[in-house]
């Protein structure tokens, strides 16, 4: 790895990332974790976009280590990757609107993937359209946490960046 890739903006980024991820560790309401927002959040803002994906899976992983592994994990780390892919293209044009959009439609899809895979492997539902309705309908109270988790945790990842930006230019400044 080239020590250029290490700015202090690498560091800032890795440190919010690392420190959002410990959220999953500590009491919530089901879904109403900063997952969805570390994969948008280092998919917008490493400049080394092979770190967007390494830094945000890392923490994920890790704080799967703590709280256990199951058969979902599948779907969830293909949403996590699809999210950090949403956070590169956001990456372009980082406004609020698009800040909000990109993470409805990442809570969007986090529950269809997570949710198709728990039709597809579960014996809740029988496996035909009206089984997968119904595991659609059953996840929707999850749904609504996952939105405000994720609205919650971009708000504050992103605004506290922004107010690092402002307030501590040269914490994110990447060398030339």
């Amino acid at each position: 790895m080239n020590s250029e890739n290490f700015t202090s903006k690498f560091w800032v980024v890795t440190i919010m990332i690392l420190t959002a991820a410990f959220t999953r560790l500590i009491p919530h309401p089901p879904n109403f974790t900063a997952v969805g927002a570390i994969a948008l959040f280092g998919g917008a803002y490493f400049s080394d976009k092979k770190f967007a994906f390494i830094i945000p899976l890392l923490a994920m992983f890790l704080s799967d280590l703590a709280i256990g592994f199951h058969s979902g994990m599948i779907s969830v780390y293909l949403s996590f990757v699809i999210i950090v892919g949403i956070g590169i293209m956001l990456s372009q044009n980082i406004k609020v609107k698009n800040i909000f959009a990109a993470s409805l439609i990442s809570s969007i899809i986090f529950f269809v993937l997570t949710n198709f895979q728990m039709w597809l492997q579960g014996t809740l539902y029988p496996k035909n359209i009206s089984g997968l309705i119904a595991c659609y309908v059953a996840a929707i109270p999850f749904f609504g946490n996952s939105v405000l988790g994720d609205l919650f945790f971009v708000g504050i990842l992103f605004g506290l960046y922004a107010l690092i930006q402002k307030k501590l230019p040269a914490a994110v400044k990447v060398r030339a």
